[in-house]
């Protein structure tokens, strides 16, 4: 890959930067927090919460006396616990501590029972989890669900579905198929032709009626994905794709058949946008994607979701079904990247799935730049990743810590210093190992 084509323009570049750092320090916060409001319920006394690293511009000591500042450098961030000898809290500033009584002992992270040290150290994982489900939950809170039965409440601005299906259309059949329920709408798709128009029965002002109207599943995009070939080429949501390389196509069933028959060559796509026609050349990215058995496909993508030409009535799903909701995406996303890194340790998928910083920021970029809610979406991804990967049982990591502390739950004695010192040195070289490896596939890998 060029280098240069890592550098954007610098207003795309200011929105990037700008973009990554909304999306880091609530992430960097929330965790930092989790620990700090578990340690403080455990009698646990901080000294320092720090959002960022080197110089501190600004600072406030609270009634409790922990000093919350904002450091130079805003990558990153930490809790000093009372008693740490540095930062990272993973070892006890001996000469601090043996000039304590008991009761302030007790107020350290290494001195405190075995249990609140372990809760300590796994809350900033868990509030990543918690921040990542309450985000998912409000975006579904927000956005609705559609209403049943399946009412249309507006058509879409594409020339050719005008005068076809209208505001308040209760729809009952497609091409003599009943629609029964919205869980039925997937499989009454896959059984309708690939052609336009078809009959819809529709209820209208109380009365059934047949209209002419385009297959429910048009090339129609609802979603563009940050970091795709659809992102580059500037997509975007509502625009209906008509042909591919000058070929008419009449559903979304058909783009993907194409993409998938060039094999990654260079599509032309013709686009309606709106009313107005435009060309678009993109070339399909090839990648690797998860199966509900487990197991990964590569394919070529043009990085779209497919949508309806209307927009369905919808409903608020009430605040528990938006719970369950958000917890379950979180699980999803966390098997789905514990399978992924499985998939690349053992070669069964290229180690270009493991992106770095630049990715990271460019996909903060162009999440920022298709709305609100893409970026709450991103955001809530990100600290889902964030917490798993502190949950990793390498030693700098909190999943390292509560390996230790598992370690003196079973043994009764906590690892000696010069064993903590050794494999503190180990899980630093192998983080950064990591990093590196990411930062060189954002520059390497297509």
């Amino acid at each position: 890959m060029d280098l240069a084509s890592l550098i954007p323009s610098f207003g795309n570049l200011a929105l990037t930067i700008l973009a990554f750092l909304l999306a880091l320090i609530p992430i960097v916060f929330v965790h930092e927090f989790g620990h700090y409001i578990v340690g403080r319920w455990s009698g646990i006394r901080a000294d320092v919460f720090s959002i960022g690293a080197g110089p501190v511009l600004v600072s406030r000591h609270d009634k409790r006396g922990t000093r919350w500042q904002i450091a130079a450098f805003p990558v990153g961030g930490y809790v000093k616990f009372h008693g740490d000898a540095n930062a990272a809290s993973g070892s006890a500033d001996e000469g601090a501590m043996a000039e304590m009584s008991a009761a302030e002992r007790r107020q350290t992270l290494h001195g405190a029972p075995l249990w609140a040290r372990a809760a300590t150290v796994a809350a900033g994982p868990i509030t990543n989890f918690i921040f990542s489900a309450i985000i998912f939950s409000a975006i579904a809170l927000y956005a609705g669900v559609a209403s049943e039965p399946l009412t249309v409440a507006a058509l879409k601005p594409v020339a050719g579905v005008a005068g076809t299906l209208a505001p308040g259309d209760e729809i009952l059949k497609i091409n003599g198929k009943p629609l029964a329920t919205l869980d039925d709408f997937g499989a009454l798709i896959d059984a309708l032709p690939n052609e336009s128009p078809l009959d819809w029965t529709v209820r209208r002002d109380g009365a059934e009626i047949t209209v002419a109207a385009p297959h429910p599943s048009l090339a129609m995009i609802s979603g563009v994905m940050p970091q795709s070939a659809a992102a580059d080429a500037g997509l975007a949501q509502d625009d209906l794709i008509e042909t591919v390389d000058g070929a008419p196509i009449s559903t979304f069933a058909d783009l993907q058949r194409l993409v998938e028959a060039g094999a990654g060559a260079p599509l032309s796509l013709g686009i309606n946008r709106a009313g107005e026609a435009l060309t678009v050349t993109l070339t399909p990215q090839s990648k690797d994607l998860p199966l509900p058995d487990g197991g990964y496909e590569t394919r070529f993508l043009i990085g779209i979701q497919g949508g309806l030409f209307f927009a369905p009535t919808t409903e608020n799903p009430g605040l528990w079904a938006s719970a369950r909701g958000g917890v379950a995406t979180v699980r999803y996303i966390v098997e789905a990247s514990l399978s992924g890194i499985w998939h690349m340790a053992t070669g069964a998928i290229s180690s270009c799935n493991l992106r770095g910083m630049i990715t990271i920021a460019e996909t903060s970029g162009d999440a920022a730049a298709q709305g609100s809610q893409s970026f709450l979406w991103f955001v809530a991804v990100l600290s889902t990743a964030v917490g798993l990967l502190n949950l990793f049982p390498i030693p700098v990591l909190d999943g390292g810590h509560l390996m230790f502390h598992a370690w003196e739950a079973l043994t009764g004695r906590a690892p000696s210093d010069k064993a903590l010192n050794l494999l503190t040195m180990i899980g630093l070289a192998l983080v950064l190992g990591i990093m590196v490896l990411g930062l060189a596939n954002d520059i390497f890998c297509p």
